[in-house]
């Protein structure tokens, strides 16, 4: 993946925070006590049941995190991350990119369906922060916080990924995760987030139908991705390559629950699935970036 250097990089909606304050956990984790992208479910599930997010694990009721000493705020990240050749020489102007250019694409697909979409605000964090749905620690990872309709990325999860969870990595892996969790904010302005309550676990269950759909959604998101365009009509991204795709599907099967439970318990349970074993993962993603489709994506309907 590569972006176009001349593209110009809109940092509104992205805040580092560094190192939060807040200490616990937000509700619990998934199998093996692993959280990241498996652990977005807690939330979302507290949500869907009605459960005030606000106080899951002892966690304030504001917004984002709190900037600690030290922490990169986003006027810092206005200062370094102006360019396309600013995203391809640095970690955290890539996340700005990529933000960038889901942003744009979802904005772009509402705006033909006849509605507004409403950004959805991005966090940085690395250890710990605070959120609208209770602390978030490095344990958790990236995940949608339906309270204050941000996305929480914590910084140490893209090498977690490649470390604990076996992906190959990449940047477009990292785009994965991004888009993924941008999917739950479509997901929460469609008013589907809910759906997750519905016979909660299993490989078939609410939960797996939610996560799967967000995974479809990164995949229609990949499939646009190159259309996207800054306010001078240059492209975010110039060229995504087969390897790009490959990465995104590793690290898609890398987070199925099959794949965590083997490795944690030496045994696959399906039905305390919550996200989807690896083949089902790899399937919706590849169904939105095929299909680009927004109907196609219905993970409510039918098998998944």
């Amino acid at each position: 993946m590569t972006f176009d250097p001349d593209a110009q990089l809109n940092t509104d909606d992205v805040r580092d925070v560094g190192g939060g304050g807040g200490g616990g956990f937000l509700g619990g984790g998934f199998p093996g006590g692993r959280g990241g992208i498996l652990g977005l479910l807690v939330t979302l599930l507290a949500a869907a049941v009605g459960i005030p997010v606000a106080t899951m694990g002892g966690g304030s009721s504001g917004g984002g995190g709190s900037a600690a000493p030290g922490a990169v705020d986003g006027s810092s990240l206005h200062a370094k991350c102006r360019t396309g050749a600013d995203a391809n020489a640095n970690d955290d102007c890539r996340v700005v990119a990529v933000v960038d250019s889901v942003e744009n694409y979802w904005s772009t697909a509402f705006a033909n369906g006849g509605t507004r979409y409403q950004p959805a605000q991005t966090v940085l964090f690395s250890g710990s922060t605070s959120t609208a749905c209770g602390p978030a620690t490095t344990d958790v990872g990236p995940f949608y916080c339906p309270g204050d309709r941000t996305v929480y990325l914590d910084l140490g999860f893209w090498q977690e990924l490649r470390s604990q969870f076996g992906a190959k990595g990449g940047p477009f892996a990292q785009a994965y995760v991004i888009a993924h969790e941008y999917g739950h904010h479509i997901q929460d302005l469609q008013g589907t987030l809910g759906r997750a309550q519905q016979n909660a676990q299993g490989p078939t269950g609410g939960s797996v139908r939610t996560e799967l759909q967000a995974d479809c959604y990164a995949g229609i998101w990949a499939h646009w991705a190159t259309t996207t365009k800054d306010a001078n009509g240059h492209p975010f991204i110039d060229a995504l390559s087969r390897q790009d795709i490959a990465d995104a599907l590793n690290a898609a099967s890398a987070v199925g629950d099959d794949r965590i439970q083997q490795e944690t318990q030496g045994k696959v349970t399906p039905e305390t699935w919550t996200h989807g074993s690896a083949a089902q993962r790899q399937k919706w993603f590849t169904t939105g970036y095929q299909t680009g489709e927004l109907k196609a994506c219905d993970t409510f309907a039918g098998g998944v």
